[in-house]
């Protein structure tokens, strides 16, 4: 049994307490929190300089794309950088195990302790079943050409059984509006069931998104057009957020939203990377349109990032928003959990084993992951 203390301990689900203790047991279950120091035994106490949070939650990543760190240029773009994405089977299963299991051991080291992870292939389940960390894997599905969409549809099963069948949590889902047409929509929805909790789709990731479904036109006209993709996509969809009638009511985590504008926000979670949308786009959301309570964030993968850190993204969402400390957190830990199912993670209350992070300093990336 252990009684942490720091000069705050933020909760997440009860405001931040000045030099408050966290009592956690051996396995890291919150026993109790206590307001004033004096409450505990004193050769039991453990101090630090700081702030003490639960573990974050890294809502959006693409584990399996570790290998391709460093292949793609900065700010050139979607388009270009979906051509380095074509490039992930031009490396051995080896060099892609081992980008994973680095990978992995990057995020434990920035103390990430759940994942949202999209999933195309089978390439992380092997890392996966050691069970370092707690995730949720995305089955995406791309499937522009009409013709093709039981072939894209039935392999995504099959991925599906494949995880689940491992021990793992697993739906399927959409890729993005553009990408997945009314036909498969509807397929997804059908093999929604009870194992399944949430759905995530990339939205609003780029301007030519936007610009293909309000307008017809544009690079994304041209690129899909090229793909013999169905006119469906385009046709049956004005705006980008139309797609969320197509999914019912079920829970839906919308991604990047980089271009997203107040009226596009509905009643759902939204997931920012912003890192990763600077890599890609060299651009940001307007933080002031979220619904803080909803808003989570993620890595994406190491092809548009340089690091898999919570730590590093909020630095970015803190100097281009008003959020308070406080707020960040929450973002990092509490939301990404209850978006995602996990339970027994995102905040220090009663029963949960949510991990303990000690964070020295925001600015300077200094974090220790203590439980």
């Amino acid at each position: 049994m252990r009684f942490l203390t720091a000069d705050y301990l933020f909760p997440l689900y009860i405001a931040p307490i000045k030099e408050g203790v966290l009592q956690i047991s051996d396995d890291g279950q919150v026993i109790a929190i206590f307001k004033n120091r004096r409450e505990v035994p004193q050769d039991k106490l453990e101090i630090f300089e700081g702030i003490l949070c639960p573990g974050f939650v890294n809502a959006h990543c693409h584990l399996e794309l570790s290998h391709l760190k460093g292949n793609a240029e900065k700010g050139k773009g979607f388009l270009e950088f979906s051509n380095i994405i074509r490039q992930r089977d031009s490396y051995t299963d080896t060099a892609k195990q081992q980008a994973i299991e680095k990978a992995e051991q990057e995020m434990i080291a920035n103390g990430i302790v759940g994942v949202g992870d999209i999933c195309n292939t089978s390439d992380t389940l092997e890392q996966k079943q050691k069970e370092n960390l707690k995730y949720y894997n995305f089955i995406e599905t791309f499937g522009v050409d009409v013709n093709k969409v039981y072939v894209v549809f039935n392999q995504a099963i099959e991925l599906r059984n494949e995880f689940r069948a491992a021990g793992q949590k697993a739906s399927i889902v959409p890729h993005a509006p553009y990408s997945v047409p009314p036909v498969l929509m509807q397929k997804i929805n059908n093999a929604f069931d009870d194992n399944d909790e949430l759905l995530t789709i990339h939205m609003q990731e780029t301007k030519e998104e936007n610009q293909l479904l309000e307008n017809k036109k544009g690079p994304f006209f041209d690129w899909l057009n090229g793909m013999n993709a169905t006119s469906s996509i385009w046709k049956n969809r004005d705006k980008s957020t139309d797609i969320l009638q197509e999914l019912g009511d079920k829970k839906v985590l919308l991604v990047h939203n980089t271009f997203a504008k107040k009226e596009d926000i509905t009643d759902n979670y939204y997931c920012t990377c912003p890192r990763a949308n600077l890599y890609i786009e060299n651009d940001l959301p307007d933080y002031s349109i979220f619904d803080t309570n909803k808003l989570c964030v993620g890595t994406d993968s190491l092809a548009s990032n340089n690091s898999l850190s919570i730590l590093d993204e909020l630095l970015i969402i803190q100097n281009n928003s008003n959020f308070d400390l406080n707020t960040l957190l929450k973002i990092a830990c509490k939301n990404g959990a209850k978006a995602l199912g996990f339970e027994h993670l995102g905040t220090f209350e009663k029963g949960k084993i949510p991990g303990v992070n000690l964070i020295k300093s925001m600015a300077e990336n200094k974090i220790t992951k203590l439980i």
